[in-house]
């Protein structure tokens, strides 16, 4: 595992995230499409925001579960609580420092369909 730095665009929501990138997650629902999404879900303990907790605003639909958090500044959508880990922390990889996400092995998620396809992730 490696420790990565990442943030919105006008720098001032900074973060650190501890994952080995293995398995990343693209999802075709309306709201991840549109803001170009590109999922890793981790553990709290392995996720710090360092700056800009103030400068974060939240947006919520549907189940309300999910807590789209975003930069009101700039808009950038950097990490949220996600719906399917509500206790756990999802990382916008197209964030992180240094990362070249074309090398990436991406999994692509049905959210279309999202209640089959959790259910189908809930078996494996």
């Amino acid at each position: 595992m490696r420790t990565y730095t990442g943030g919105c665009h006008c720098g001032r929501v900074r973060f650190e995230v501890t994952s080995d990138l293995t398995r990343v997650i693209e999802c075709n629902c309306s709201i991840c499409t549109r803001k170009g999404y590109l999922h890793l879900i981790v553990p709290p303990d392995r996720f710090r925001l360092l700056t800009g907790g103030e400068d974060l605003t939240t947006y919520q639909f549907g189940s309300r579960t999910a807590r789209h958090h975003f930069c009101r500044h700039c808009g950038v959508a950097s990490f949220y609580v996600p719906r399917s880990h509500p206790d756990h922390i999802d990382v916008n990889v197209r964030c992180l420092h240094g990362v070249d996400c074309t090398t990436l092995r991406v999994e692509r998620f049905d959210g279309r369909d999202w209640e089959t396809s959790i259910r189908r992730l809930e078996i494996h």
